[in-house]
């Protein structure tokens, strides 16, 4: 495989810049930011593929009083088992509830499964996070 050395040009204040971020995130080095910021644009392009298969989280916030939306939420989750690894219910307070989902499948299903989940009457706020099964990159 090997590594290959290449050089990049940059103004003076986009290095310094990036070298406060790397030291501000723990990074090793320029090229170890560099080659995250690399990963993380072709998990990007992983999810624009739409066919790929991909993996990622669908986070819910939401009061547990809400009538029927525990009912509506474990229905979805039922309808999309084929999809959904795991998921883990928090007790946030008195009456907020956190809810992660894990999902696996190709990237068009996933967020169907997120739009149906967050747009359900009653969630606070939601949102779908997405990364990488892994098998593409190295």
């Amino acid at each position: 495989m090997g590594v290959f050395r290449f050089g990049i040009s940059l103004e003076k204040t986009l290095i310094e810049g990036f070298d406060h971020l790397i030291k501000k995130k723990g990074y090793a080095n320029r090229s170890e930011a560099i080659r995250d910021l690399i990963r993380d644009s072709l998990v990007t392009e992983e999810w624009d593929s739409l066919s790929t298969e991909t993996v990622g989280t669908i986070t819910l916030v939401y009061s547990h009083d809400t009538r029927e939306l525990n009912d509506n939420l474990t229905d979805l989750q039922h309808h999309y088992h084929h999809s959904i690894i795991s998921a883990m219910h928090i007790h946030l307070d008195e009456q907020n509830c956190l809810e992660v989902i894990v999902v696996k499948g190709k990237a068009k299903d996933i967020k169907i499964i997120a739009d149906r989940l967050i747009g359900t009457k009653g969630v606070k706020h939601g949102k779908l996070t997405v990364t990488t099964t892994g098998k593409h990159l190295k």
